[in-house]
């Protein structure tokens, strides 16, 4: 009997825990950089520069993990696909601690001069290799051990890891950035990464004691029964899976958009452009990050029940909507109107773009090479909406002196993801039963008689 009717060997409530306190210490660590950034390192790393160029240098190192985080994707997915999910979250976790540590107790440039940076880039690749692992499997293991119709809902506890890293970075340096500034600029900004290695150990902990996918062991049973010779997942992605992988990469444009806005390009234009207190802006990013902790994992519930592809449909016509008003009410520089504007960045915008972006994409690739095709989806939209989107944004700002430009361009990154998620398949592939369907060296579906089967199972969009 298939394992996907049987009940799971651990409690789909203990997997979407575990996985949800990995990524959220995997997104502490990564956020933790992209806040240092506009808050620090210039000044540490780059001190012979202007602040503008600084800062821009600094933000430059913060978006090559952006480059670096696909490569994690085929990495840690070909082995994901072929040995574990489980080994390779405990890895990718591991990989980005022991970085993160390494930049807290990185010598910075007046002690070692132009080495300090170097390593710095080269720290901040191996935390851009660990997280383009990790959202992948964190997605996989919450998917493949949830009931069917409750799939988007338990997917999306990783998904809320994003927003609760935010919260703990953000809060990290709130708390530190108000030590004398002597003493931050000294030693008080590195604390905050220090303190990854307890945080480390803990994850360690929590997901050494998960089992595997039962999707995934149902799959290599089924392999092994039938002495199917297993193949590269990323060649095979790439030749049968080229328009799943497009509308994965596109579908993430608006969630990803909205959050690096609110969460890097906010922190550093408000009190440099327009002369905002730092630590105020932090309280309200912190504030959105915990309510949008809250609504991802119930708008997922929204999206067991109406469908995955209209909730991220909704998701990206939201994301049209709320681009103008958000830098409006930013702009003016109250408590209430920046807090307003967080709100609607986190837990409106992202929450609704992004609260089954977890079932949703590993919904368009079938078993055996979705940690790949999910994993390398969700990091190429890195490269074209992520990492650009403080870049454009200081230049939409720059160049028109006015930010409601950042908040059109939202719009429009919006409009695109609204036409990609539209091209999507009406039904996901994961819950597929493997005893029932092969799939052939030439790709295609068969069932036990030998009969050609549907290229999308019958189930639901659950």
């Amino acid at each position: 009997m298939s394992s996907t009717s049987n009940p799971p060997a651990v409690p789909p409530v203990r997997v979407a825990f575990a996985s949800f306190v990995g990524t959220t210490i995997e997104w502490y660590d990564y956020i933790l950089f992209g806040t240092a950034s506009v808050l620090v390192l210039n000044g540490q790393f780059f001190p012979t520069l202007s602040p503008a160029a600084g800062t821009l240098a600094s933000l430059a190192t913060f978006s090559i993990a952006f480059v670096a985080r696909p490569l994690g994707s085929v990495l840690f997915g070909h082995f994901g696909d072929r040995m574990s999910r489980k080994k390779m979250l405990i890895w990718s976790l591991l990989g980005m601690g022991i970085a993160t540590v390494l930049v807290g107790l990185l010598p910075n440039y007046d002690t070692i001069g132009i080495a300090a940076p170097l390593i710095l880039v080269i720290l901040r690749i191996v935390q851009g290799v660990a997280v383009g692992g990790e959202w992948g499997g964190a997605a996989l293991m919450a998917l493949e051990h949830a009931p069917r119709r409750k799939r988007a809902f338990f997917a999306s506890w990783p998904q809320a890891g994003v927003p609760a890293g935010l919260l703990l970075a953000n809060g990290a340096f709130f708390l530190v950035q108000s030590m004398p500034e002597e003493q931050f600029q000294s030693w008080g900004w590195r604390l905050p990464f220090l303190a990854s290695a307890a945080m480390i150990a803990v994850g360690f902990y929590v997901r050494s004691k998960v089992s595997e996918s039962p999707e995934f062991t149902e799959m290599r049973a089924a392999e092994a029964r039938r002495k199917r010779q297993r193949r590269v997942p990323l060649l095979e992605v790439l030749r049968e899976h080229k328009r799943a992988v497009l509308i994965g990469t596109l579908s993430v444009g608006v969630g990803n958009t909205v959050f690096y806005l609110s969460t890097v390009f906010m922190l550093a234009h408000g009190p440099q452009d327009l002369g905002f207190d730092r630590g105020q802006i932090l309280l309200m990013l912190m504030l959105a990050a915990a309510l949008d902790i809250v609504s991802l994992p119930l708008v997922a519930m929204l999206g067991d029940r109406i469908g995955r592809k209209r909730l991220m449909q909704l998701g990206a016509v939201i994301g049209i909507v709320i681009g103008v008003p958000m830098f409006a009410l930013f702009a003016t520089g109250t408590a209430w109107g920046i807090l307003l504007a967080t709100v609607l960045a986190l837990p409106i915008g992202h929450a609704f773009s992004s609260a089954v972006l977890t079932s949703f994409i590993p919904g368009l690739f079938q078993t055996r090479v979705r940690y790949t095709g999910a994993g390398l989806s969700y990091q190429l939209s890195g490269i074209v909406a992520s990492a650009p989107a403080p870049f454009l944004a200081t230049w939409l700002f720059e160049s028109t002196g006015n930010s409601l430009a950042v908040g059109a361009y939202l719009s429009v990154v919006a409009v695109i993801t609204l036409v990609a998620v539209s091209a999507a398949p009406a039904k996901p592939l994961d819950g597929e039963n493997i005893e029932n369907r092969e799939v052939t060296d030439e790709g295609s579906r068969h069932d036990e008689q030998g009969r050609p089967g549907s290229a999308v199972p019958d189930a639901v969009d659950r």
